[in-house]
């Protein structure tokens, strides 16, 4: 028996980063840089604006993958950090990317309500890297989780 996993492909990769990228210039925002991430938490996409600073792949990796790993949105993560803050730095130390648990991390849903990726996005403050993160996601056809059940 086969088991197909579904992922996020190349092309929405590309499409919600390159995405991400213009919601940021068009609304003013400091550089930012953005990771998508598949099912296998492989690198599928990653874009920085110039003048993004050193740290920011780290920065939105670790938010990718963060949600990714824990299967929950940055919102809901931010929440656990808050309120676990020894068992968020122990999944911290623990995992190979690290984990960023704030907004500008999203969960990638496809129309089935499956996960199929994440986006993670570091340079402007954690509000507005979500928010550029939401309308990559949404530009590619997808869905987004961003860890609260409304909007």
């Amino acid at each position: 028996m086969t088991i197909s996993i579904q992922t996020i492909s190349i092309k929405s990769a590309l499409t919600i980063a390159q995405n991400t990228l213009e919601c940021a210039r068009a609304e003013g925002m400091k550089p930012i840089a953005v990771v998508v991430l598949d099912m296998r938490g492989a690198v599928k996409a990653y874009l920085a604006d110039d003048g993004t600073s050193l740290l920011r792949f780290d920065i939105a990796l670790g938010k990718a993958a963060g949600t990714l790993g824990m299967g929950l949105g940055g919102r809901e993560l931010e929440r656990k950090a808050v309120a676990a803050p020894h068992f968020m730095a122990s999944l911290h130390a623990i995992s190979n990317t690290g984990m960023v648990p704030v907004r500008g991390g999203v969960l990638i849903k496809n129309q089935q309500g499956q996960v199929i990726g994440a986006v993670g996005v570091s340079g402007d403050t954690s509000v507005n890297d979500e928010l550029c993160a939401l309308k990559g996601i949404e530009s590619a056809g997808l869905f987004a989780d961003h860890g609260d059940e409304e909007g």
